[in-house]
């Protein structure tokens, strides 16, 4: 499956292109970037070709991996999908509702398979354990505690823009809710609570399987406080999501895998689109809470 990667940023070259040049099923066949000098610098590094137009690569691959800020990779995944390319995409899926639904409608009315790349869902251990602890139930409450220290050390991922502005809701957020989600069951209603120092934020969950959750969610910790932590406690015990033992690029293998899947039996993965979709939809939710106490 040709595929071609939009985006030249840390991430892509951390996880993308590594993953799409190792992977046997995909032939990585070109990088689109709104810096051309970027995109011919990370193309050449994989003896790819470097696209000045992302239509033309459009044109010539049956699927894309995006590695762009949300707002524009939702722009983005429409046309694609709108031009039969299948899509390997990146969380969150979209910054406002209106974009992740116009992402899920051109999936849909195109019929091309979708993957939203929750690193959590794509990594082996955490993988086993959601798996495990959804099948066992019978869960009371749950805490996450997704704490990055993005803007407290010399990350390649401090000076993102949406980053920037819009915090550890939208970046961390989606992790959590992936990680949630599926063993807790759909969220029936958000509390956001009194934002906490820098960008951090805390918020409460209402699952429609019975039990609450909390999320605190920062990108502004120290790091010698960062770290993930989800803890779950019900009938079974207490149980804490584990580490992984792989980092990204073995899980953006998988996540390749997972939708060269979707395409091959046309069933929808559960890290679709309308998956990632619901995700923006409880994110936009805390987000207008947020904003309303600052108002």
């Amino acid at each position: 499956m040709r595929t071609g990667l939009l985006g030249t940023g840390p991430w892509a070259r951390a996880a993308h292109a590594p993953a799409l040049s190792l992977h046997e099923g995909l032939e990585f066949a070109g990088v689109w970037g709104r810096r051309p000098d970027a995109a011919k610098e990370l193309a050449a590094r994989y003896g790819v070709r470097a696209y000045d137009d992302v239509e033309a690569l459009l044109r010539e691959v049956d699927a894309v991996a995006v590695a762009l800020p949300p707002g524009v990779q939702a722009d983005l995944a429409v046309r694609a999908a709108r031009a039969g390319c299948h899509l390997l995409l990146d969380k969150p899926l979209a910054l406002t509702v209106a974009q992740g639904r116009a992402v899920v409608e051109a999936v849909r009315e195109s019929q091309v398979a979708s993957v939203v790349f929750f690193t959590a869902r794509f990594q082996p251990e955490p993988q086993a354990w959601i798996a495990e602890q959804a099948s066992a139930g019978g869960w009371f409450t749950a805490r996450a505690q997704w704490l990055g220290a993005v803007f407290t050390s010399d990350s390649p991922f401090a000076a993102s823009p949406w980053r920037r502005e819009k915090g550890a809701l939208w970046d961390v957020g989606p992790h959590a809710l992936s990680v949630l989600l599926p063993v807790l069951g759909d969220v029936r209603r958000v509390t956001a609570a009194a934002p906490g120092p820098g960008d951090t934020v805390h918020l409460v969950l209402d699952h429609t399987g019975g039990a609450s959750s909390t999320l605190t969610l920062s990108l502004t910790a120290p790091p010698a406080a960062a770290g993930a932590v989800v803890e779950l406690r019900g009938e079974a015990g207490v149980t804490l999501l584990p580490d992984s033992s792989e980092g990204a690029v073995p899980a953006f293998v998988r996540a390749a895998d997972a939708l060269l899947t979707a395409v091959r039996t046309g069933r929808a993965h559960p890290c679709d689109a309308a998956f990632a979709l619901r995700v923006t939809e409880i994110l936009a939710t805390a987000q207008e809470q947020l904003d309303g106490r600052s108002a």
